[in-house]
Protein backbone atom coordinates (compact mmCIF):
# COMPACT_ATOMS: atom_id res chain seq x y z
CA UNK A 1 0.00 0.00 0.00
CA UNK A 2 1.38 3.52 -1.10
CA UNK A 3 1.66 5.75 1.78
CA UNK A 4 -1.10 8.12 2.80
CA UNK A 5 -0.07 12.20 1.92
CA UNK A 6 -2.38 14.57 3.95
CA UNK A 7 -3.38 18.23 3.62
CA UNK A 8 -5.06 20.71 5.61
CA UNK A 9 -7.35 23.33 5.13
CA UNK A 10 -8.28 25.92 7.65
CA UNK A 11 -11.28 28.54 7.84
CA UNK A 12 -10.76 31.36 10.13
CA UNK A 13 -12.97 34.38 11.30
CA UNK A 14 -11.44 38.06 11.47
CA UNK A 15 -12.16 39.35 14.72
CA UNK A 16 -12.17 42.94 16.55
CA UNK A 17 -9.81 42.24 19.19
CA UNK A 18 -11.77 44.07 21.63
CA UNK A 19 -15.18 43.57 20.92
CA UNK A 20 -14.94 39.99 20.02
CA UNK A 21 -16.98 41.38 17.01
CA UNK A 22 -16.45 40.14 13.63
CA UNK A 23 -14.63 42.42 10.59
CA UNK A 24 -15.63 42.12 6.85
CA UNK A 25 -12.02 42.32 5.51
CA UNK A 26 -11.31 39.21 4.05
CA UNK A 27 -10.58 40.47 0.86
CA UNK A 28 -7.87 43.43 2.26
CA UNK A 29 -6.48 40.94 3.99
CA UNK A 30 -5.79 38.31 1.35
CA UNK A 31 -4.46 41.63 -0.62
CA UNK A 32 -1.93 42.55 1.95
CA UNK A 33 -0.76 39.05 2.32
CA UNK A 34 -0.41 38.84 -1.62
CA UNK A 35 0.78 42.43 -1.66
CA UNK A 36 3.66 41.24 0.68
CA UNK A 37 4.49 38.37 -0.62
CA UNK A 38 3.68 37.23 2.20
CA UNK A 39 1.24 34.24 0.80
CA UNK A 40 0.51 32.66 -2.53
CA UNK A 41 -2.70 33.21 -4.11
CA UNK A 42 -3.04 29.14 -3.41
CA UNK A 43 -2.75 29.53 0.31
CA UNK A 44 -4.86 32.61 1.49
CA UNK A 45 -8.49 32.18 -0.26
CA UNK A 46 -11.76 33.61 0.18
CA UNK A 47 -14.53 31.99 1.72
CA UNK A 48 -18.37 32.45 2.05
CA UNK A 49 -18.15 35.39 4.18
CA UNK A 50 -15.97 38.76 4.12
CA UNK A 51 -15.62 37.69 7.63
CA UNK A 52 -13.58 34.64 6.63
CA UNK A 53 -10.64 33.77 4.85
CA UNK A 54 -9.16 29.82 4.26
CA UNK A 55 -5.68 28.63 4.50
CA UNK A 56 -4.14 25.31 2.61
CA UNK A 57 -1.29 23.79 2.87
CA UNK A 58 0.47 21.99 0.07
CA UNK A 59 0.71 18.07 -0.15
CA UNK A 60 2.33 16.63 3.04
CA UNK A 61 4.05 13.12 3.49
CA UNK A 62 4.93 13.97 7.67
CA UNK A 63 3.06 15.29 10.23
CA UNK A 64 6.09 17.53 11.00
CA UNK A 65 5.55 19.43 7.39
CA UNK A 66 1.88 19.84 8.17
CA UNK A 67 2.70 21.58 11.61
CA UNK A 68 4.79 23.36 10.00
CA UNK A 69 2.90 24.62 6.97
CA UNK A 70 -0.10 25.41 9.19
CA UNK A 71 2.21 27.66 11.66
CA UNK A 72 3.69 29.38 9.36
CA UNK A 73 0.38 30.46 7.34
CA UNK A 74 -1.44 30.95 10.40
CA UNK A 75 1.41 33.09 11.52
CA UNK A 76 1.28 35.21 7.85
CA UNK A 77 -2.10 34.96 7.75
CA UNK A 78 -2.48 36.86 11.20
CA UNK A 79 0.13 39.63 10.09
CA UNK A 80 -2.08 40.25 7.46
CA UNK A 81 -5.15 40.72 9.40
CA UNK A 82 -3.28 43.20 12.26
CA UNK A 83 -1.86 45.32 9.53
CA UNK A 84 -5.63 45.53 8.05
CA UNK A 85 -6.34 46.74 11.93
CA UNK A 86 -8.21 43.52 13.26
CA UNK A 87 -6.94 39.79 14.48
CA UNK A 88 -7.13 36.32 13.10
CA UNK A 89 -9.12 34.02 15.01
CA UNK A 90 -9.31 30.02 15.06
CA UNK A 91 -12.99 29.73 16.78
CA UNK A 92 -15.72 27.67 15.35
CA UNK A 93 -18.02 30.58 16.22
CA UNK A 94 -17.53 34.06 16.92
CA UNK A 95 -17.67 34.84 20.81
CA UNK A 96 -20.46 37.26 19.66
CA UNK A 97 -21.68 38.34 16.41
CA UNK A 98 -22.78 41.70 16.11
CA UNK A 99 -26.33 43.22 15.10
CA UNK A 100 -25.73 43.01 10.79
CA UNK A 101 -24.84 40.70 8.48
CA UNK A 102 -21.61 40.11 7.22
CA UNK A 103 -21.20 40.67 3.57
CA UNK A 104 -21.04 37.48 1.51
CA UNK A 105 -17.80 37.22 -0.90
CA UNK A 106 -18.59 38.51 -4.28
CA UNK A 107 -18.05 35.06 -6.00
CA UNK A 108 -21.21 34.02 -8.52
CA UNK A 109 -21.67 30.62 -6.17
CA UNK A 110 -21.80 32.48 -3.31
CA UNK A 111 -23.99 35.17 -3.92
CA UNK A 112 -25.94 32.15 -5.53
CA UNK A 113 -25.95 30.44 -1.93
CA UNK A 114 -27.43 33.60 0.03
CA UNK A 115 -30.05 33.93 -2.86
CA UNK A 116 -31.10 30.14 -2.09
CA UNK A 117 -30.70 30.30 1.86
CA UNK A 118 -30.21 33.66 3.03
CA UNK A 119 -30.92 33.08 6.50
CA UNK A 120 -28.66 30.51 6.19
CA UNK A 121 -26.15 32.14 4.76
CA UNK A 122 -26.12 35.10 7.11
CA UNK A 123 -25.42 32.67 10.01
CA UNK A 124 -22.97 30.95 8.49
CA UNK A 125 -20.39 32.07 10.88
CA UNK A 126 -18.51 28.86 11.47
CA UNK A 127 -15.29 27.61 10.55
CA UNK A 128 -13.70 24.12 10.18
CA UNK A 129 -10.75 22.38 9.25
CA UNK A 130 -10.01 19.84 6.63
CA UNK A 131 -8.42 16.98 6.08
CA UNK A 132 -7.59 15.52 3.10
CA UNK A 133 -6.07 11.70 3.09
CA UNK A 134 -4.86 10.46 -0.39
CA UNK A 135 -6.75 7.20 -2.22
CA UNK A 136 -5.45 5.46 -4.64
CA UNK A 137 -8.76 5.93 -6.54
CA UNK A 138 -12.67 6.39 -6.37
CA UNK A 139 -13.34 3.31 -5.48
CA UNK A 140 -10.54 2.97 -2.56
CA UNK A 141 -12.45 6.53 -1.37
CA UNK A 142 -15.63 4.85 -1.00
CA UNK A 143 -14.54 1.90 0.75
CA UNK A 144 -12.82 4.21 3.28
CA UNK A 145 -15.43 6.43 3.87
CA UNK A 146 -17.70 3.35 4.44
CA UNK A 147 -15.02 2.28 6.87
CA UNK A 148 -14.47 5.70 9.10
CA UNK A 149 -18.29 6.87 9.40
CA UNK A 150 -18.44 5.25 12.09
CA UNK A 151 -15.68 6.95 13.84
CA UNK A 152 -16.91 10.63 12.68
CA UNK A 153 -18.77 11.45 15.92
CA UNK A 154 -15.68 10.53 18.17
CA UNK A 155 -13.80 13.46 15.97
CA UNK A 156 -16.84 15.81 16.29
CA UNK A 157 -16.24 15.15 20.29
CA UNK A 158 -12.46 15.45 20.59
CA UNK A 159 -12.31 18.63 18.46
CA UNK A 160 -15.39 20.73 19.32
CA UNK A 161 -14.20 24.25 19.51
CA UNK A 162 -17.67 26.26 18.73
CA UNK A 163 -19.65 27.23 22.11
CA UNK A 164 -20.55 30.47 22.23
CA UNK A 165 -23.37 32.05 20.13
CA UNK A 166 -24.24 35.65 20.47
CA UNK A 167 -22.24 36.32 23.34
CA UNK A 168 -24.25 33.01 25.02
CA UNK A 169 -23.12 29.85 25.55
CA UNK A 170 -25.34 27.65 23.68
CA UNK A 171 -24.87 24.21 25.51
CA UNK A 172 -23.35 22.86 23.26
CA UNK A 173 -19.50 21.89 22.82
CA UNK A 174 -19.68 22.48 18.87
CA UNK A 175 -22.16 24.19 17.67
CA UNK A 176 -20.62 24.89 14.20
CA UNK A 177 -22.04 21.36 13.89
CA UNK A 178 -25.56 22.35 14.55
CA UNK A 179 -25.26 25.15 12.42
CA UNK A 180 -23.41 23.38 9.36
CA UNK A 181 -25.72 20.02 9.57
CA UNK A 182 -28.75 22.39 8.27
CA UNK A 183 -28.24 22.50 4.71
CA UNK A 184 -29.76 20.15 2.47
CA UNK A 185 -27.06 17.56 1.66
CA UNK A 186 -24.95 17.42 5.10
CA UNK A 187 -24.15 15.30 7.98
CA UNK A 188 -23.20 11.81 8.36
CA UNK A 189 -22.09 10.17 4.79
CA UNK A 190 -24.02 7.72 3.61
CA UNK A 191 -23.11 4.30 2.65
CA UNK A 192 -22.33 3.55 -1.05
CA UNK A 193 -22.17 0.54 -2.85
CA UNK A 194 -19.34 1.65 -4.74
CA UNK A 195 -17.82 4.42 -7.27
CA UNK A 196 -20.67 4.31 -9.30
CA UNK A 197 -23.48 3.83 -6.88
CA UNK A 198 -22.16 7.08 -5.11
CA UNK A 199 -21.55 9.14 -8.50
CA UNK A 200 -25.18 8.38 -9.30
CA UNK A 201 -26.81 9.27 -5.98
CA UNK A 202 -24.75 12.55 -6.53
CA UNK A 203 -26.15 13.11 -10.07
CA UNK A 204 -29.56 12.49 -8.63
CA UNK A 205 -29.22 15.33 -6.10
CA UNK A 206 -27.85 17.35 -8.51
CA UNK A 207 -30.66 17.30 -11.24
CA UNK A 208 -33.38 17.67 -8.52
CA UNK A 209 -31.60 21.08 -8.62
CA UNK A 210 -31.65 21.13 -4.36
CA UNK A 211 -27.60 21.51 -4.97
CA UNK A 212 -26.22 23.32 -7.88
CA UNK A 213 -23.05 21.19 -7.93
CA UNK A 214 -20.26 19.22 -5.68
CA UNK A 215 -19.38 22.19 -3.67
CA UNK A 216 -22.70 21.98 -1.94
CA UNK A 217 -22.22 18.54 -0.46
CA UNK A 218 -21.69 19.22 2.88
CA UNK A 219 -21.23 15.75 3.90
CA UNK A 220 -19.00 15.03 7.07
CA UNK A 221 -16.25 12.87 4.88
CA UNK A 222 -16.68 12.59 1.13
CA UNK A 223 -14.80 11.88 -2.11
CA UNK A 224 -13.08 15.33 -3.24
CA UNK A 225 -13.95 16.64 -6.93
CA UNK A 226 -10.12 18.58 -7.05
CA UNK A 227 -7.89 16.04 -5.82
CA UNK A 228 -7.65 12.06 -5.38
CA UNK A 229 -8.45 12.05 -1.58
CA UNK A 230 -11.06 11.44 1.00
CA UNK A 231 -12.32 14.72 2.74
CA UNK A 232 -12.90 14.69 6.55
CA UNK A 233 -14.78 18.03 7.25
CA UNK A 234 -15.97 17.29 10.24
CA UNK A 235 -13.77 18.68 12.53
CA UNK A 236 -14.22 22.13 13.95
CA UNK A 237 -11.23 24.90 13.40
CA UNK A 238 -9.11 24.38 16.07
CA UNK A 239 -7.42 26.62 18.13
CA UNK A 240 -4.01 25.90 18.38
CA UNK A 241 -1.73 24.80 15.12
CA UNK A 242 -0.54 21.65 17.17
CA UNK A 243 -4.27 20.60 17.45
CA UNK A 244 -4.88 20.57 14.06
CA UNK A 245 -2.22 18.21 13.33
CA UNK A 246 -3.13 15.62 15.83
CA UNK A 247 -6.11 15.80 13.77
CA UNK A 248 -4.61 15.46 10.29
CA UNK A 249 -2.52 12.49 12.09
CA UNK A 250 -5.47 10.58 13.32
CA UNK A 251 -7.86 11.03 9.91
CA UNK A 252 -4.65 9.66 7.98
CA UNK A 253 -4.20 6.90 10.00
CA UNK A 254 -8.43 5.72 9.78
CA UNK A 255 -8.01 6.04 5.90
CA UNK A 256 -4.71 4.00 6.05
CA UNK A 257 -6.46 1.51 8.48
CA UNK A 258 -9.64 1.25 6.48
CA UNK A 259 -7.44 0.53 3.18
CA UNK A 260 -5.99 -2.39 5.28
CA UNK A 261 -8.98 -3.42 6.34
CA UNK A 262 -10.35 -3.52 2.70
CA UNK A 263 -7.54 -5.40 1.38
CA UNK A 264 -7.45 -7.80 4.05
CA UNK A 265 -10.84 -8.78 3.40
CA UNK A 266 -12.67 -7.37 6.74
CA UNK A 267 -16.08 -6.95 6.34
CA UNK A 268 -17.53 -3.16 6.06
CA UNK A 269 -19.55 -2.13 9.76
CA UNK A 270 -23.26 -1.45 9.26
CA UNK A 271 -24.59 1.51 10.90
CA UNK A 272 -28.21 2.57 11.04
CA UNK A 273 -28.29 6.44 9.65
CA UNK A 274 -30.53 7.00 12.33
CA UNK A 275 -28.25 6.42 15.06
CA UNK A 276 -25.40 8.03 13.40
CA UNK A 277 -27.05 11.06 13.24
CA UNK A 278 -27.97 10.74 16.72
CA UNK A 279 -24.45 9.81 17.48
CA UNK A 280 -23.19 13.00 15.71
CA UNK A 281 -25.87 15.19 17.37
CA UNK A 282 -24.99 14.11 20.84
CA UNK A 283 -21.02 14.78 20.40
CA UNK A 284 -21.83 18.38 19.43
CA UNK A 285 -23.98 19.02 22.30
CA UNK A 286 -21.25 17.32 25.04
CA UNK A 287 -18.00 17.08 23.26
CA UNK A 288 -15.50 14.87 25.64
CA UNK A 289 -17.51 15.96 28.63
CA UNK A 290 -19.35 12.49 30.22
CA UNK A 291 -20.63 9.84 27.76
CA UNK A 292 -20.58 9.72 23.89
CA UNK A 293 -23.17 7.59 21.71
CA UNK A 294 -20.88 4.89 19.37
CA UNK A 295 -22.23 4.52 15.35
CA UNK A 296 -23.41 1.32 16.75
CA UNK A 297 -25.75 2.37 19.27
CA UNK A 298 -23.35 1.94 22.41
CA UNK A 299 -23.63 4.36 25.56
CA UNK A 300 -19.63 4.35 26.78
CA UNK A 301 -17.67 7.40 28.74
CA UNK A 302 -16.00 9.44 26.21
CA UNK A 303 -12.63 8.77 27.34
CA UNK A 304 -12.90 5.15 26.28
CA UNK A 305 -14.81 6.02 23.27
CA UNK A 306 -11.25 8.09 22.41
CA UNK A 307 -9.39 4.81 23.87
CA UNK A 308 -10.91 2.74 21.25
CA UNK A 309 -10.19 5.06 18.53
CA UNK A 310 -6.41 5.16 19.20
CA UNK A 311 -6.95 1.38 19.41
CA UNK A 312 -8.19 0.81 16.19
CA UNK A 313 -5.44 3.14 14.29
CA UNK A 314 -2.38 2.13 16.50
CA UNK A 315 -1.28 -0.17 13.60
CA UNK A 316 -1.35 2.30 11.61
CA UNK A 317 0.53 5.03 13.63
CA UNK A 318 3.02 2.30 14.27
CA UNK A 319 3.83 2.50 10.80
CA UNK A 320 4.20 6.13 10.34
CA UNK A 321 6.15 6.70 13.25
CA UNK A 322 3.57 9.00 14.46
CA UNK A 323 2.40 6.97 17.64
CA UNK A 324 4.25 9.26 20.20
CA UNK A 325 3.34 12.23 19.24
CA UNK A 326 -0.14 11.44 18.50
CA UNK A 327 -0.31 9.88 21.82
CA UNK A 328 1.00 12.71 23.70
CA UNK A 329 -1.04 15.02 22.03
CA UNK A 330 -4.40 13.23 22.79
CA UNK A 331 -3.30 12.74 26.57
CA UNK A 332 -3.19 16.33 26.46
CA UNK A 333 -6.54 16.78 25.48
CA UNK A 334 -8.19 14.23 27.87
CA UNK A 335 -6.40 15.92 30.58
CA UNK A 336 -6.82 19.98 29.27
CA UNK A 337 -10.30 19.60 27.96
CA UNK A 338 -11.18 20.31 24.08
CA UNK A 339 -11.08 24.04 22.84
CA UNK A 340 -14.87 23.99 23.80
CA UNK A 341 -13.57 23.49 27.44
CA UNK A 342 -10.69 26.39 27.44
CA UNK A 343 -13.37 28.69 26.01
CA UNK A 344 -16.07 28.55 28.64
CA UNK A 345 -13.51 28.32 31.08
CA UNK A 346 -12.36 31.52 30.47
CA UNK A 347 -15.38 32.59 29.72
CA UNK A 348 -16.19 31.81 33.06
CA UNK A 349 -12.97 33.64 34.54
CA UNK A 350 -12.97 36.77 32.51
CA UNK A 351 -16.19 37.13 30.56
CA UNK A 352 -16.02 37.50 26.28
CA UNK A 353 -13.20 39.79 26.26
CA UNK A 354 -10.68 36.74 28.07
CA UNK A 355 -12.30 33.89 25.42
CA UNK A 356 -11.36 36.58 22.69
CA UNK A 357 -8.19 37.39 24.06
CA UNK A 358 -7.87 33.64 24.53
CA UNK A 359 -8.88 32.62 20.71
CA UNK A 360 -6.23 35.69 19.29
CA UNK A 361 -3.57 34.08 21.64
CA UNK A 362 -3.90 30.25 20.49
CA UNK A 363 -4.46 31.17 16.69
CA UNK A 364 -0.77 31.85 16.19
CA UNK A 365 0.71 30.22 19.39
CA UNK A 366 3.95 28.39 19.05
Amino acid sequence: MEPVTIGVEEEYLLLDSETGLPVAAGDQVRAAAGAGAILGEDELQPELLQVQVEVATPVCAELEEVGGHLLRLRLAAGAAAEAQGCRLAACGTPPRRGDSSAPVTGEARYRALRSQAPQLVAEQLINGMHVHASVPDREAGVAVMNRLRGWLPVLIAMSANSPLWDGQDTGFASWRTVIFNRWPVSGPPPAFEDAADAARRIQTLMRSGIIRDTGQLYWQAQLSDRYPTVEVRCCDVQLRADEAVMFAGIVRALVATAMRETDAGTPTPRFLPEVLQAATWHAARHGLSGHLITATGERISAGDAVARLMEHIAPSLDATGDTRELTSLVHRLLQQGTPADRQRRALGEGGLKAVTDLIIADTTAD
